[in-house]
Order: C-alpha cells, then structure tokens, then sequence
C-alpha cells in the first residue's frame, strides 16, 4: 500500500527509539523506502547497525562523514521525502523543531523539507502535559504537522502507559491514511463539533452509585478524529480513566446525567454538530443520602427516577443545518430499536452496535458497527479497533455536513 512513497524517519532521544526499528519494518514491509535520520541522542537507544539492516540504506546522522568528508544535503533529503516521520520525537526535538533550533541534520531537514509532516511523542507524562511543551506542540500543529497522540491506559506490566509513543501499527494506519486520503486532513477545519463520551454515575451516597460499563474509548476515538480533520472539538466526558488524545480538543468533565445536560446546553447552540456516544444512565436514585448508607437489614429498596434524554432534547433544540449522530447499543431487535431512536430524537444518523459478540461494546478496543441514516440507508462494517470505527463515522459525519 505505500509501494514508492519515500519516507524520511527520524528518530530522536527517547527510551521509546526501540519501537522505530518495529516501525520501520513495518514501513518496509508496506513497500516504502525508509531513509533514517537520527539525532546524536537517539543513537544512545538504538544502534544505526539495526537500524540499516532493516531499511537496506545507510543511517543519516551528522553533516558530514568522518571517513571521507561526504556532505549529507538537508535539502536533497527534503525534495526527496514524500513524507517526514519523526517517531519518537522527544521534547527536546520538538522544542528544537517549533523553534528553528537548527543544531542537528534531522532538525535541519526539517526546516527545509516540502513534504508533509509527522511528529509522535513520547515521553513522561508529566513532561507531555507541561506548557512549555503543549505550546510547542500547538506551533507544530499551525506549521501544519500532524500529531500522533501518545498512548493512553495501562501496560502489560500494570504501570501507567499514558504519554508512552503510540504503537507501531497505529502510525502505520495513520501514514497509510495520509496518502491514501490526504484531503482529509483539514476537511472539517472551520466546524465545531459536540462529542459526550463514557458513563454517568448517579450517586446512592458519597460512595456509591448507579453507572455502567462503558470506558469512553469510543467516544474519544472520534473526537481525536475530528480534532485532526481540523474540527473544533469540544468532549463532555463522564467518569474515564483515559487521557484527552489530542490538544486541540477542549475538554469538559462531568459526573452525573444532569451535569452533561448542563454542559451541553451550553455548548450545542454553537456547534455545526454533535455526536453523542456517551453512556448516559437512564434513571438516578430518587433521594442520595448524605453519608454512608450502612446495612441494616437483608433487603433495599431503591426508588430510582428518571434522567433527562440528553440526545432528545438536543434534538428538540436543532437548527436547520445542524447535524446530529446517536448511538445504539442493543441486545436485541437491533434495527427496530435504532429507527425508532433516530426518529424520536431527530438523528441524521445513527451507529447501532450490540454487546452480544466478543470484541464489540462496552470496555472493548475494537467494534462492530452498522451506520443507519434518516433516509433509511444501511451500512455495514466489518469488526475494527474503534480508532478505525471513529474515522468510518467521522467520514460519514463529514458527508452530512457539507452537503447542500
């Protein structure tokens, strides 16, 4: 799929530098040729002589060799990339890059290539979030570079994963779809979009609460797909245990059904649109006790009420032109219950899923779903990783958002 395209890979001080050699056979695999440029630092984490083995090309590391003075052209590297991919990019290069620092050949190459750009960072957490390095980042973006969001959740060992590089086949798929459909990038810059996202909890007392399975990851994946088409990203989430993947997105965190209502109200008369994937509890305890509610006998009785449809009411509320995406996760008569969630709360489309088969719903990484519109289209997708299932719903977000 990337058979002739010419890929520039840098790689810089980061102790992530051992992922690149599972990206460049990747890369290579894909039919590209993968010329590497290293910082001085990265060669600290991964030795050149692996790195050439696998790329079949000589590592690119300082301006000239030692041996026999041969100058190496960032220029020439710059006209000849398709694409510059800098991963893992550390604070330091990308401080370096935002800046014109120009103190080594991968930074210098940099400045000068033509081609679009792709930076993914790794690195602690901490450090990620820092201003400094936020501010360096939002420069990136506005000289037109895509940001690979680093990875979110918990490593195998059970240490947090949050800010380490994101994996080797995610940036595959990310460079495959650039030049696959590089019309994409910023084909939604100028819109503003909506997007709820994982569970509410309702409070019994200050310790517990009614809620439900559902992890978000769904609801960020498209909001992190719309913010790199150039949206303006706006995500009400409920309770998660997952990091914003993308700076651009403004974030709003909520606890119960009432105050993502709230927030919405807010936010909804000023977007082009909203998609509405989170997992909103149906009902809330009628009365929540101040303190802890102690056991007293063998049996409760909880009087529940019921929470207002958040989807619904922004329906109710719509403009002309305003398009609205909802969400059905049944257990059965799946088409049935989608129609009639469409048409009650005045959806343009909907995204019907079920929790009965392995792989699809709640706290899952991949989903199955089928996209049914007011017109009574149906399309049907095969089982994805929910990054996938977002850009397949962003797409069909976007039809309905340019259309006459």
């Amino acid at each position: 799929m990337l058979k002739g395209k010419k890929i520039l890979l840098g790689i810089t001080g980061s102790i992530a530098a051992y992922k690149s050699a599972f990206l460049l056979r990747l890369l290579v695999k894909e039919g590209a040729e993968v010329q590497v440029v290293i910082t001085p630092a990265g060669k600290q984490f991964i030795t050149p002589v692996t790195l050439a083995a696998l790329s079949g090309k000589p590592v690119l590391s300082e301006f000239f060799e030692n041996a026999d003075g041969t100058w190496h052209s960032h220029v020439d590297l710059g006209l000849w990339a398709d694409l510059l991919l800098v991963a893992p990019a550390s604070a330091s290069t990308m401080g370096k890059m935002a800046n014109a620092v120009c103190d080594n050949l991968l930074i210098t190459t940099y400045l000068s290539a033509k081609c679009p750009v792709m930076i993914a960072p790794a690195m602690d957490l901490d450090m990620y979030r820092h201003p400094a390095n936020q501010k360096n980042i939002g420069i990136l973006r506005d000289f037109g570079a895509t940001i690979i969001e680093p990875a979110s959740g918990e490593l195998a060992s059970g240490l947090s994963g949050k800010g380490r590089l994101q994996e080797p086949e995610e940036i595959l798929m990310r460079v495959k779809e650039l030049f696959n459909h590089p019309e994409k990038k910023k084909s939604l810059a100028g819109k503003k979009l909506l997007v709820t996202a994982g569970p509410t909890y309702e409070n019994i007392d200050p310790v517990r609460f009614i809620g439900n399975y559902s992890s978000g990851k769904m609801g960020f994946a498209i909001a992190a797909e719309l913010a790199q088409r150039g949206a303006e990203v706006v995500l009400v989430t409920g309770p998660v245990q997952l990091s914003t993947p993308h700076s651009g997105i403004q974030r709003i965190d909520v606890t119960s059904a009432l105050e993502m209502e709230e927030a919405c109200l807010k936010i909804f008369p000023e977007c082009h649109g909203a998609v509405f994937s989170a997992a909103v509890s149906d009902y809330a305890p009628e009365q929540v006790s101040p303190v802890k509610m102690k056991r007293v006998a063998d049996e409760m009785t909880l009087h529940l009420k019921a929470n207002p449809d958040i989807a619904a009411r922004m329906g109710l509320l719509k403009r002309e032109g305003q398009v609205t995406v909802g969400f059905a996760l049944e257990t059965h008569d799946e088409e049935n219950h989608a129609q009639g969630k469409l048409k009650s709360k005045n959806f343009d489309f909907i995204v019907l899923n079920s929790p009965n088969n392995p792989g699809e719903g709640f706290m899952s990484d991949t989903n199955r779903v089928a996209i049914i519109d007011k017109n009574h289209v149906r399309q049907d997708f095969p089982l994805k990783s929910k990054k996938e299932v977002a850009v397949d719903i962003v797409d069909a977000l976007g039809r309905w958002l340019i259309q006459p």
